[in-house]
């Protein structure tokens, strides 16, 4: 049986955490002596080489998404930073477009962390410090002043604080049943424009279902529905269109199904007895291949199409999983399948997870996991937000940060009194925020350079999708 500290022991490790961790040393970004092109080239090592160029014509649209797709190079930095000591299952990739809406199993409506393909053991500042420094360049990109952008930042930062110390107070049992839902959402909105933004936000989640989806992604033919082809970012792999090349075997259809099959039973022996009578019935139709995201693109990631004999849908994507930047510069507790770690740490991140969420082990040893591709998913259109309203959605990001580190961690007492009550990690994260923005427009700027130099290639969808057009 473990030792329990109590509250008083524990409030005094996290204060006691302040003499090797100077809260203000938090400003510093870290080692930056590196070559960034370098990195983002080992980075895309093992993805499919057709997609490589799509990876960086995505991430050299603006400074964000070069953010967006460069996680390996912030991991790096960090890893010469200073932290309290307290580690554990983090996110990895914090950054604000890593948060979102989608539905519980029990068709509640929840704000969470969304993307877990970094997840690893690692200091929880790193994720604070991505948050933060996402909404400094992303409030940089669409124009607004130094002073609105510190006010956003801080905004985040300050419910981080408060939030970890609410949880403080909370049961183990209270916490781990701590979820955000849209309709707290609501009652914590300070402003008029912020409660409609919510609202309409219900709204479009509302209507993205997988029923939703089939027509769109789908054409039904002789009593099958098959996924309509839009190279470059959805097509059949052994199809005309296809971009994984004949190396991969892939244009061998049969033996690729075969394949496919095992590790499908496989994935089935990781979820509960009662998802597997779930999943049974339903009859697969299809698969294809679908590029998603920016730092994703490149690696593999497949769309099952399932039909009941309602003729109702139920899409699967099938992702990729490979190792975590963040284990890459911190060494920590790992696990052997990153499927396996991808699933378990968003578990344990998540108030409530994915009914589907499994792990396999595919062709040629690569490593997956499972998820649903559209439940009620919804993410932000920060672009168009006003200030006022990318302030409101800090505010929701740094509490549900807050809440998935607490539940995580089991250390919110630790954390809440290595921060403490005041604004010295707040105002040295919001230095750190916009001294890290500056690096990463240093870093685009590089890599803009390497794109227009020849040495990487970088190629959007629409001209890619030209070379398909007849």
């Amino acid at each position: 049986m473990a030792v329990v500290q109590s509250l008083k022991e524990r409030q005094a490790a996290g204060r006691d955490a302040r003499r090797h961790a100077k809260r203000s040393l938090h400003a510093a970004i870290g080692n930056t002596d590196r070559d960034p092109v370098q990195l983002l080239q080992e980075n895309s090592k093992g993805r499919v080489e057709a997609l490589v160029p799509l990876r960086y014509g995505r991430m050299s649209v603006s400074p964000f998404t070069f953010y967006r797709g460069s996680a390996i190079l912030q991991a790096h930095d960090l890893a010469g930073t200073v932290n309290s000591g307290i580690a554990f299952p983090v996110c990895g990739d914090a950054h604000l477009l890593n948060f979102g809406g989608f539905a519980t199993p029990e068709r509640q409506l929840v704000f969470d962390l969304n993307d877990f393909d970094e997840v690893a053991t690692g200091p929880w500042e790193w994720d604070v410090k991505r948050l933060a420094a996402s909404f400094a360049i992303a409030g940089e990109h669409m124009g607004f002043n130094r002073g609105a952008l510190a006010d956003i930042v801080a905004t985040a930062l300050h419910e981080y604080r408060d939030r970890m110390s609410q949880y403080a107070e909370y049961s183990a049992l209270e916490l781990w049943h701590e979820i955000v839902t849209f309709e707290r959402m609501i009652e914590a909105a300070v402003t008029a424009e912020g409660r409609q933004h919510i609202n309409r936000t219900m709204e479009k989640a509302a209507s993205r279902t997988h029923e939703s989806l089939l027509g769109k992604m789908a054409t039904l033919t002789d009593g099958r529905w098959i996924i309509r082809d839009a190279p470059p970012a959805l097509f059949h792999p052994g199809g005309p269109n296809s971009l994984l090349g004949h190396e991969q075997k892939w244009s061998d259809t049969d033996e690729w199904k075969g394949k496919l099959s095992a590790a499908f039973d496989n994935y089935l022996r990781t979820l509960s007895s009662e998802r597997r009578k779930l999943i049974a019935q339903y009859a697969l139709h299809d698969v294809a291949f679908k590029v998603v995201g920016v730092g994703s693109v490149g690696t593999f990631c497949l769309v099952m199409l399932f039909i009941d004999s309602h003729g109702k849908p139920l899409f699967l994507q099938v992702k990729e999983a490979r190792q975590s930047v963040i284990s890459r510069f911190f060494h920590g507790e790992g696990t052997p399948h990153q499927g396996d770690r991808v699933v378990s740490g968003q578990r344990l991140l998540q108030a409530a997870s994915d009914s589907f969420l499994g792990w396999t082990t595919g062709p040629a040893g690569r490593q997956f996991y499972f998820r649903q591709l559209r439940d009620m998913k919804v993410s932000a259109d920060v672009e168009r937000m006003s200030s006022t309203i990318l302030r409101g959605y800090a505010r929701i990001c740094g509490w549900a940060l807050a809440r998935a580190h607490a539940k995580a961690s089991g250390k919110a007492v630790e954390i809440a009194a290595y921060l403490g009550n005041g604004n010295r990690f707040a105002d040295a994260l919001t230095e750190y925020a916009f001294a890290y923005a500056e690096q990463n427009q240093k870093d685009y700027d590089t890599f803009i350079r390497a794109c227009r130099s020849g040495t990487l290639e970088a190629r959007s969808d629409e001209d890619m999708a030209a070379d398909f057009r007849v």
